[in-house]
C-alpha cells in the first residue's frame, strides 16, 4: 500500500495524488509511505525516484543495522522500530530531499500511523520540509522503546524483591531469559544512537542543521536509554553473580558434611576391619566384654572427633 500526501507552496495539504501530479510546480515537497508493498509498487522507488540499486536492495532485505548512507540528490536512513509486546524488530528505510520524504516498512506500524496523523493535523510541520518527516519517525521510534525498558526495569526490580519464591534453576533461567532480552536492546539502542551521532555531526547533512537541537533530544532520550539499560543488566550481572556464589557455598557445605562424616568413619572402620578379620589366635574375641568395649570405644573416638571439629569451627553450617 502507498499513500501520500503533499505541501503545495501556498502550504495546502493534498492528499494521496498520482505519481505525475507530485511533479507539478505548485507541489513544495511531499511525503510517501510505502507499507508492505507490492512489486509493482516497489518498482516506484526505481523507475520515478530513480534510487540506487544498493538502497532499494537494503530495503527489501530487514533487519539491517541502522546506518546512514549519502546520495547525490537524497539521503537514505535505516532505522529500527520495536514491537512493545513481542520485542520484534522491524525495520523503517527512509529517503530523504529536499522536496520529498519516502518511507519504506513491511506491515502497518503505529509509530509510522502516528506520525502520518501528526503531521495531517499540524499545520506548523508542514513549513518544515521533509527533515520534519525524519525527525518525527526518528522521534516516535525512539520513545516507543521507553515503554519496553520501563517493563523490562519492572521485571528486574520484582525478580531481584521476589527471587526467594523461585527455585534456583527457576531463579537463574528467569536472569538469562530477561539478560538477554537486555543485551538485545542494548545492542538495538546502541546502533541508534550511533545512527543519531552521525546525523549530529555529519557535514553532508546540510539540510538537517537547521533542525540539529531536535535531533540532540532524540540522542540524549538514547542516551538515557543506554544507561537505563547498563544499569539492569549490571543488576542481573549481581544476581547471577550471587546464584554462582550461593550454589558455590552450598555446595562447599555439603563436601564439608561428607568430609567430616568420612573422617569419623576412618577410625571406626579400621577398628572393624581389625576385629572382623577371622584369625584364630586373637585374644580380645574371647572376653566377654570384647563387644561392649570396642562398641564404647569407637563411640568414643567418633564424640572426641566431633568436639574436635566443632572446636576448629568445621561444624558451623548455615
Amino acid at each position: 500500500m502507498i499513500r501520500t500526501v503533499a505541501i503545495t507552496k501556498d502550504y495546502q495539504l493534498l492528499m494521496n495524488l498520482p505519481l505525475p501530479k507530485l511533479k507539478d510546480n505548485n507541489i513544495l515537497w511531499y511525503w510517501m509511505d510505502f507499507q508492505s508493498p507490492s512489486q509493482e509498487e516497489v518498482s516506484i522507488l526505481e523507475k520515478h525516484f530513480h534510487f540506487h540499486p544498493l538502497a532499494i536492495e537494503d530495503c527489501l532485505h530487514f533487519l539491517q543495522r541502522p546506518k546512514l548512507e549519502y546520495y547525490d540528490s537524497y539521503n537514505f536512513f535505516v532505522t529500527l522500530a520495536m514491537n512493545t509486546i513481542t520485542l520484534e524488530l522491524v525495520e523503517v528505510d527512509l529517503f530523504i530531499s529536499s522536496n520529498y520524504a519516502v518511507s519504506f516498512h513491511n506491515g502497518k506500524l503505529p509509530e509510522i500511523d502516528n506520525v502520518w496523523e501528526s503531521f495531517i493535523k499540524t499545520a506548523e510541520f508542514h513549513s518544515r520540509g521533509p527533515v520534519q518527516i525524519a525527525y518525527l519517525i526518528m522521534d516516535k521510534i525512539v520513545d516507543n522503546y521507553f515503554p519496553v525498558i520501563y517493563h523490562m526495569e519492572d521485571l528486574v526490580d520484582e525478580l531481584e524483591e521476589t527471587g526467594g519464591k523461585y527455585s534456583s534453576n527457576n531463579l537463574m533461567q528467569r536472569v538469562f531469559e530477561i539478560r538477554g532480552d537486555l543485551m538485545r536492546l542494548r545492542r538495538t539502542i546502541n546502533s541508534m544512537k550511533d545512527l543519531l551521532y552521525r546525523i549530529l555531526n555529519s557535514s553532508h547533512l546540510t539540510d538537517f542543521k537547521v533542525q540539529n537541537i531536535y535531533f540532540s533530544d532524540i540522542h540524549d532520550h538514547l542516551l538515557k536509554l543506554s544507561d537505563m539499560l547498563d544499569s539492569n543488566l549490571d543488576i542481573t550481572a549481581d544476581l547471577r553473580d550471587s546464584y554462582l556464589a550461593l550454589n558455590a557455598n552450598r555446595m562447599n557445605s555439603i563436601m564439608m558434611v561428607l568430609t567430616v562424616i568420612t573422617s569419623i568413619f576412618i577410625p571406626l572402620t579400621f577398628i572393624a576391619g581389625i576385629y572382623g578379620m577371622n584369625f584364630k589366635h586373637m585374644p580380645e574375641l574371647e572376653w566377654k566384654y570384647s563387644y561392649f568395649v570396642s562398641i564404647g570405644f569407637m563411640g568414643l573416638i567418633a564424640v572426641v572427633m566431633l568436639y574436635w571439629f566443632k572446636r576448629k569451627g568445621w561444624l558451623d553450617i548455615d
